[in-house]
């Protein structure tokens, strides 16, 4: 396992943020961890990280605890995407992209010709070696974010954190980076763990899904499994309801216009009462 985390707590001052997550990320896995604003996701990858330290809990990184990390050894296993980065210093796109390469490097040490190559294949993987030569604070947000992507994957990393991956990126670059993402995984054997806010797009490119609701992780598994009405209506408030899109086959999310009508159970579970055809297409 390369990532395990059990009853994991963090505060901040006297506010809980944290409250007992428990998680696994395997090699070759794509996990999408979803829930509204506030849920505690880009901490929980912070925290994961090894960025932001005190946590209560058990944390291991391939089968190791994380406290037993130095900071340097931890870089060279994980990388972190965070939601912005402002590069408004003028480097070029290509030694950004270099920076990646900082936790293989002692501390005078000049990147060598290896690291060069692995720099531009990172370029390469994320579409932006086009950008190379061009000062990263001319780049457009959307491309800032792909070379901050590419700086990750220059770290050559086992385990990648991304925070909300596709912001800022039109449709053509979203789709690219969950593509590049699940690729990452599959092929590379890569454990990718990304907050996503699109429900339909993490549906759709994850294996799995974790929903964080006030600081806990109250559903994990297939996507179809964890985007059920009653789940989504508890974490959302929202009437919705996945279903398979007749055209392509793949998972899509129906989500009614008006405020969901919802009433929470005994045991903490909530039941649709209504919901306006939140039933998607093919039960019209």
């Amino acid at each position: 396992m390369l990532l395990y985390a059990r009853n994991v707590h963090y505060a901040v001052g006297n506010t809980p943020i944290l409250a007992g997550v428990n998680f696994e990320l395997a090699a070759g896995e794509f996990v999408g961890l979803i829930g509204p604003n506030g849920a505690g996701k880009s901490t929980l990858l912070k925290v994961m990280s090894g960025l932001w330290p005190g946590a209560q809990g058990q944390i291991e990184l391939a089968g190791r605890p994380l406290r037993n990390y130095k900071t340097r050894d931890i870089a060279r296993l994980v990388a972190h995407v965070p939601q912005t980065t402002n590069l408004d210093f003028p480097f070029t796109a290509r030694e950004v992209v270099l920076m990646g390469r900082s936790p293989h490097l002692s501390r005078f040490q000049i990147e060598s010709a290896h690291d060069r190559t692995i720099a531009e294949r990172a370029m390469q993987t994320t579409g932006t070696l086009h950008l190379a030569e061009r000062l990263a604070n001319t780049l457009s947000g959307g491309e800032q974010q792909r070379i901050i992507i590419a700086r990750a994957l220059a770290q050559e990393p086992r385990i990648l954190l991304l925070d909300e991956p596709t912001n800022n990126l039109d449709i053509k670059h979203q789709v690219g980076v969950l593509e590049m993402a699940r690729g990452l995984a599959h092929e590379r054997g890569l454990g990718v763990l990304a907050a996503i806010h699109d429900l339909g797009m993490a549906a759709r490119y994850c294996d799995r899904l974790a929903l964080m609701v006030g600081g806990q992780i109250i559903a994990d598994g297939a996507p179809e499994a964890v985007l059920t009405p009653s789940r989504l209506a508890e974490a959302f408030e929202i009437g919705a309801q996945v279903y398979r899109d007749p055209y392509t086959g793949q998972l899509a999310l129906s989500v009614n216009s008006l405020e969901a009508i919802y009433e929470f159970q005994s045991n903490g579970s909530a039941k649709i009462r209504a919901t306006n055809g939140a039933q998607g297409p093919h039960h019209r």
